[in-house]
């Protein structure tokens, strides 16, 4: 019995949330993984795992046993790593999710430049902007922009982005004046992100809150899509400046309410999940992209 591999095995099938989903990511037959599985329980004389057709528990004993499985598989893989010369050259692949409008616009460049410098590193994007479970998934990390709240994931904020109320001219011409923010009461539509929220709090002079619930002419998950439809006189939007940076220097989009609204700012992190080790190749991404976004943001400049 390999017991090193059933402790990944084991980990992988808690972190997969099943059997099948382990296997898939292993790359193995799913009688494989419940061979490792019984291995080690017949081995320890203890179950580690009740499972039904449809849910998968921890025992008692299993949660202390995959608590002392990280631990330990954390330990081995630091140990390797000192081992190593880290001046060699980086190998193996990075499985990363990345948001579709940042990624292409902002990070394809970054990510060709590592690639070039470390070619025997081998990547599998996910570009999509629904929120992927990293720890499930099976990914290595995560690009994600947000406000991030208490998580599994450890972050390293790679840079910012500034939310922006914003609508053509030609909008703006056809539509009751703007010129505080209780206007946007009257008679406007707005482009909306599919999952995000349809309604904005304000403040009024005195500080009392107030909410703007958003009537939409268009809604998508798209950023870049919503960015041209504001262009085309769609309705007013909220946008991050990566998307409408352009759009806002060329005149086709006009900031509205400028100095008036509450300044809203994400961060851009990258993310990997607590529980599993970050390899050498993943730093160094990491790395990478935080020297990489400090002099290549060009809706900040």
């Amino acid at each position: 019995m390999n017991t090193l591999e059933n402790m990944q095995t084991f980990v992988r099938i808690i972190e997969a949330g099943s059997i099948s989903s382990a296997a898939d990511q292993l790359d193995v037959a799913k009688s494989v993984v419940s061979k490792r599985l019984q291995q080690l329980e017949q081995h320890m004389g203890v179950t580690l795992l009740t499972r039904t057709t449809r849910r998968q528990t921890l025992t008692a004993a299993g949660e202390s046993y995959y608590q002392q499985c990280l631990r330990i598989l954390e330990d081995v893989a630091e140990a390797e790593a000192l081992v190593k010369d880290e001046h060699q050259a980086l190998s193996g692949r990075i499985r990363m999710a990345v948001p579709l409008s940042f990624g292409l616009s902002h990070l394809t460049e970054g990510i060709w430049q590592f690639n070039q410098q470390h070619p025997d590193v081998v990547f599998d994007i996910d570009f999509s902007d629904r929120l992927v479970n990293l720890v499930e998934e099976g990914f290595d990390m995560g690009i994600r922009i947000a406000k991030l709240s208490e998580s599994t994931l450890k972050a390293r904020k790679l840079t910012s982005t500034k939310i922006v109320l914003c609508a053509s001219p030609g909008y703006l011409a056809a539509h009751p004046v703007i010129e505080r923010p209780e206007d946007l009461r009257k008679g406007h539509e707005f482009v909306q992100y599919s999952g995000g929220p349809d309604s904005w709090q304000f403040a009024d002079a005195d500080g009392k809150p107030w909410q703007l619930k958003m009537p939409h002419s268009i809604r998508a998950n798209n950023g870049e899509f919503n960015c041209q439809s504001a262009i085309r006189g769609q309705g007013l939007i909220f946008l991050p400046d990566f998307i409408c940076y352009k759009a806002l220097r060329t005149g086709e989009l006009v900031p509205v309410l400028e100095g008036q609204l509450p300044e809203r700012v994400l961060g851009c992190y990258a993310l990997y999940p607590e529980t599993k080790h970050l390899t050498y190749r993943v730093r160094c991404l990491i790395d990478f992209l935080v020297t990489y976004f400090e002099t290549d943001c060009p809706w900040q400049s």
